[in-house]
């Protein structure tokens, strides 16, 4: 079920039945050669939607635009500054809170988003904490995971790809993506095969260490089969653990 294509009776409805939803959150950046500049935004949107249709729970609208401010340095990529993100986190939690929910769970596919995610957590907690009309034991709760969190799809990223993986414009996002939109596969020569790895700080210094964008990574091992075995680890993940947020 899909917040923008239901009503509001249905979401009425659904609230007598669940106070949980789930946001596929992400970033609209580069990846690679190959890789789409929606990757991080359309791996948990593809996952939550197949795990809403086998459980049943509702997903929010994508937040499609997350902290990317390092690849900046090639075109098409899109950011917020962390204080621009935790305040609209902070918005969409306090709107969901207003009509009754309680479980807000979010599903994320970009490693850049964590700490200002976990941030937006504080500033909602401590809102509620700070109140002088409010218990700080509220009944809001937020949690965060990773598409790629769950130990399934973990493991078949160590077996299939091994050290070729890397951090950035993976494989394993590149597949996900291909399964999910065939129509949009790019190819393109790496060189070299497995892409550098190291530390950065800003859009300059991100281009002059990774100039093609990707970071420890052979994209060319992606394949839609693997996307669609992906899709289906991680949903199934996603399900047991949102259950299991629910029930605590």
């Amino acid at each position: 079920m899909q917040l923008q294509l239901s009503s509001w009776p249905e979401i009425e409805d659904y609230l007598t039945r669940s106070r949980g939803i789930v946001i596929p959150i992400g970033s609209t950046e580069q990846h690679g050669p190959t890789g789409l500049i929606g990757t991080d935004a359309i791996c948990p949107e593809v996952i939550a939607r197949r795990a809403a249709e086998e459980a049943g729970f509702l997903v929010a609208p994508t937040f499609n635009v997350g902290i990317a401010q390092h690849h900046l340095g090639f075109p098409g990529t899109l950011t917020l500054r962390p204080s621009t993100m935790i305040a609209a986190i902070h918005d969409w939690v306090s709107s969901l809170a207003r009509h009754g929910f309680e479980r807000i769970y979010f599903f994320n596919g970009h490693g850049g988003n964590v700490s200002t995610i976990n941030a937006a957590f504080a500033e909602i907690y401590a809102d509620r904490s700070l109140s002088a009309d409010a218990s700080n034991r509220g009944p809001v709760k937020c949690r965060l995971a990773n598409w790629w969190d769950y130990k399934p799809v973990m493991d078949f990223c160590r077996s299939r790809y091994g050290a070729s993986h890397g951090s950035h414009a993976t494989p394993s996002e590149v597949a996900v993506t291909w399964f999910a939109y065939p129509q949009a596969i790019k190819q393109a020569e790496m060189s070299p095969v497995i892409a550098p790895t190291g530390r950065f700080t800003d859009a300059d210094d991100y281009r002059a260490k990774f100039p093609d964008g990707r970071i420890g990574s052979d994209p060319t091992l992606a394949d839609p089969k693997d996307g669609e075995t992906l899709v289906g680890l991680s949903a199934t993940g996603l399900v047991e653990d949102y259950r299991a947020f629910l029930a605590g």
